[in-house]
C-alpha cells in the first residue's frame, strides 16, 4: 500500500469535510489536478511551497484507491508527481494528521510517514 499526501490548510479541510469531499486548493483548481506528493518529496513540497505557513493538515490516501484518475507526471527536477484528475472523496483519505510547525520554523511530520 503506497501513500501520497496532500498538504492544505486547516480551512480547506474543514470545507472539505462539510462537502464530503475534496475539490482542491486554489493552485489545483488553476492547475485543473490535485497535487500530491509521495513520502520522498512531501518534505520538500512543505518546504518550497508551504513555508512558514502554520495551521496545516497533512491527508494520506492508499495509491490504490485512486483508479485510472491519478497519472504520476514529471514535475520539478524531472521527478514524476502524483496528480488526481478528479475530485478527492474522503471516503478514499486513510487519515488526516496537523502538521505544524517547529521551533525550528520547519514543519514537523508525523513519525509513522511511509
Amino acid at each position: 500500500m503506497a501513500m501520497l499526501y496532500k498538504i492544505a490548510t486547516s480551512a480547506q479541510w474543514q470545507a472539505a469535510e462539510a462537502a464530503g469531499r475534496f475539490e482542491g486548493a486554489p493552485i489545483d483548481l488553476k492547475d485543473g489536478y490535485i497535487h500530491f506528493s509521495d513520502a520522498g518529496t512531501v518534505r520538500e513540497t512543505a518546504a518550497r511551497h508551504f513555508a512558514g505557513q502554520a495551521d496545516l493538515v497533512l491527508a494520506a490516501v492508499d495509491e490504490g484507491r485512486l483508479g485510472d484518475a491519478l497519472k504520476w507526471e514529471v514535475s520539478r527536477g524531472n521527478a514524476l508527481f502524483p496528480h488526481l484528475y478528479a475530485t478527492l472523496s474522503l471516503a478514499d483519505v486513510a487519515w488526516v494528521k496537523p502538521l505544524p510547525l517547529g521551533a525550528d520554523g520547519q514543519h514537523v511530520f508525523p513519525a509513522d510517514l511511509t
